[in-house]
């Protein structure tokens, strides 16, 4: 039998989370949102959330603060952020980045804890 879980997702029409997230391919244990064009600004507030986000920056500077500590993420970047670690970013140049979240952040209400 052949598989047909094979799932395309064209951005310009993904559906859009409550910061401005597209949501892009999703399966049952990973899935993909973009982050496209944020601007500068203050961070928000450090939150902690139950999945973990792996990234890479597409264009734009940006700091991750985490536990912590601060890390510059540039274009060709990519970075980790533990499940449960307290974190927030600070755009310091028109920003756009893809990000992979396990379990998927958008599933069952995670993305809003």
């Amino acid at each position: 039998m052949a598989d047909t879980t094979i799932t395309k997702i064209d951005s310009r029409t993904s559906p859009t989370g409550s910061e401005g997230e597209k949501y892009l391919a999703s399966g049952k244990n990973v899935a993909m949102r973009l982050w496209e064009n944020e601007q500068p600004g203050e961070p928000k507030e450090p939150s902690a959330r139950p999945y973990e986000t792996v990234g890479y920056v597409l264009k734009g500077r940006a700091e991750l603060h985490i536990e912590g500590q601060m890390v510059v993420l540039e274009q060709g970047n990519s970075w980790v952020v533990p499940k449960g670690a307290s974190h927030t970013y600070k755009i310091l140049e028109t920003f756009s980045a893809v990000e992979a979240t396990t379990p998927p952040a958008q599933a069952h209400g995670r993305d809003e804890e």
